[in-house]
């Protein structure tokens, strides 16, 4: 019985070892343990809560991926601001006394977290004035992709080639960023096109229009249209241009099968694909 209750004392002097003070609040065993469990309970809810608006409960309403992503995000963050400071005060700290752990905070933040703090501010501004959205077909910095994450941090981009690229958020504040969906979906692709100088355009044009009204993939509307841009130095050049949904994270497979047909129907139609060519005039100089 004696060993018992030499445990049970020995626990309990074990969980109200100070570990260190801060201020007025003294950190012991038991509430470094208790902080722990609570702020992950309260990063796993929240998590969990951000996931379910998403995947269940904004689809009943029909409310738009991106915006849905956005909102969800925001109560995230509210919920951890406002968990954090409950679970501040149910510990017994006085956040009072924790002015100067801001105050270094605000030191360190100067000097060494720039970059981070920066990134922060970026994606509390990408949130509420949604410059970009999960699921926009962007470009930025050479690089292309569809946006599936929007974090705190940085944000989440997907490639053609499968390949996921972390992308700080500042650089979508801070740098030119080509948003091809951020009205709507639908894109437009223009595809140059040259033909031989004793071709009619007339009848490239029909043809042109008639291949791109057949692919699936082509919008009825806005409708394709031909341009007849210029007089090339070995050909005719023209321009296709067609409107697309479906192939808007796919442009050069659209184009390889527009392509494709044009080929196939020129030579059909025996009309000429032009190669570059130059004619040389070699003067002879009288004697």
């Amino acid at each position: 019985m004696n060993s018992l209750e030499d445990i049970i004392d020995w626990i309990k002097n074990t969980w109200n070892i100070e570990l260190f003070k801060l201020g007025s609040n003294e950190f012991t065993i038991k509430t470094f343990l208790l902080l722990s469990i609570s702020f992950f309970l309260l990063f796993f809810f929240s998590g969990k809560l951000k996931r379910l608006l998403v995947k269940v409960v904004f689809p009943r309403y029909n409310v738009d991926i991106g915006v849905s992503e956005s909102i969800a995000t925001i109560i995230k963050y509210l919920l951890l601001i406002v968990g954090i400071v409950i679970i501040f005060q149910t510990t017994g700290i006085d956040l009072s006394a924790l002015g100067l752990l801001v105050g270094a905070l605000g030191v360190g933040i100067g000097f060494g977290l720039q970059g981070i703090t920066n990134n922060f501010i970026s994606g509390i501004i990408i949130l509420f004035e949604r410059p970009i959205k999960v699921g926009d077909r962007i470009e930025v910095e050479g690089l292309t992709g569809n946006i599936v994450e929007i974090n705190a941090r940085a944000s989440t981009i997907i490639t053609n080639d499968n390949i996921t690229v972390i992308v700080p958020n500042s650089d979508f504040i801070n740098k030119q960023v080509i948003n091809w969906s951020h009205n709507n979906k639908n894109i437009r692709l223009n595809i140059p096109i040259g033909v031989s100088y004793k071709e009619d355009p007339q009848v490239v044009t029909k043809i042109l229009m008639g291949i791109a009204k057949l692919h699936p993939g082509v919008l009825e509307e806005p409708p394709p249209y031909v341009r007849f841009d210029e007089f090339g130095d070995s050909s005719l050049k023209f321009t296709l241009q067609i409107w697309t949904l479906e192939y808007i994270d796919r442009p050069s497979i659209i184009k390889s099968d527009i392509y494709y047909e044009v080929f196939r129907i020129f030579k059909e139609k025996n009309i000429e694909i032009p190669y570059p060519q130059r004619d040389i005039h070699i003067k002879e100089s009288k004697q």
